[in-house]
């Protein structure tokens, strides 16, 4: 029995290796996680970075083009571009990340129901996500947002009701063929609760697709969150966010003449949404175990 879990552990190490040399290999994948993990230190360490506060005016400093004391340079109150993205940053990665959590988790657990009982839940399910589905997104979240109102919570709620079915479709996919393996019989003959099985036995097997899906969704609801703090449907625009400083960019005058006020924020929140994409394409390739 020593011998075995000697060699499970072995095997575990080998895989982990490999994955992790896999990892290594795939530059853009590299190139994006660093990306990534930087851009989010930075955010985090805004007031170690700037001493300036994103939502303070300086009226004799208005739309100062990059250089000097505003590296980034200054919008049309005053106020400083650099410390609003640090600050914006903070606000657009947690409605990303938190949103991408809850619906991975709300996918999840109605994947895992659907796919495993089937029969009624699953037709209620599908239906439910078929149904939801019917509708673009952006129009339903746009819809959502107008009725509850602005905000970095009523954002998240809105994401989370309208963005499980891609989660939902993947883990009821993979449960759907996992229920059907003998080991899972065996464990229904054993008497083990449906529970048990659920998330002890089926679950693992399926986590490598969340993983994926969940890293994916992170840039995927920051740009969600963007386009809607353009159109004046997200955050206030008293709060710094990506979207929120897009917003305050979209003057024809600003356009022509203010440069940084929509090219700078414009590459930051590409460059993120990129590199998140690249490190999700590159967890995809690791955790396949057909690669």
């Amino acid at each position: 029995m020593t011998n075995l879990a000697m060699e499970k552990n072995k095997n575990r190490s080998a895989l982990a290796k490999r994955s992790l040399q896999k990892m290594i290999n795939n530059k853009l994948g590299m190139i994006g996680a660093i990306i990534v993990v930087i851009m989010s230190l930075m955010s985090i360490m805004a007031p170690l970075l700037t001493s300036f506060d994103p939502g303070a005016t300086d009226m004799a400093m208005i739309n100062q083009a990059p250089g000097g004391g505003h590296i980034f340079g200054t919008d049309s109150i005053g106020r400083d571009l650099f410390a609003r993205l640090l600050y914006g940053g903070r606000i657009s990665i947690f409605i990303g990340l938190v949103s991408a959590l809850s619906t991975s988790f709300i996918g999840t657990v109605l994947g895992l129901t659907a796919g495993y009982f089937r029969g009624k839940i699953d037709s209620v399910l599908v239906r439910m996500s078929e149904i939801i589905q019917t509708v673009p997104m952006i129009i339903l979240v746009m819809v959502l947002v107008t009725i509850i109102g602005p905000g970095v919570k009523n954002m998240i709620l809105v994401f989370s009701f309208t963005g499980w079915m891609t989660v939902f479709r993947i883990v009821r996919n993979e449960v759907l063929r996992i229920r059907e393996e003998t080991y899972i019989e065996v464990n229904k003959a054993f008497g083990i609760s449906d529970s048990s099985i659920m998330f002890g036995q089926i679950l693992p097997n399926t986590l490598s697709p969340i993983i994926v899906a969940t890293t994916i969704n992170v840039a995927f609801f920051i740009l969600q969150e963007t386009e809607l703090s353009f159109l004046g449907l997200g955050v206030p625009t008293n709060i710094s966010t990506w979207g929120t400083i897009i917003n305050a960019a979209k003057n024809l005058t600003v356009i022509e003449h203010q440069w940084w006020l929509w090219i700078i924020p414009g590459a930051v929140i590409s460059l993120f949404i990129m590199s998140v994409n690249f490190f999700g394409d590159a967890l995809r390739d690791v955790l396949d175990p057909k690669n």
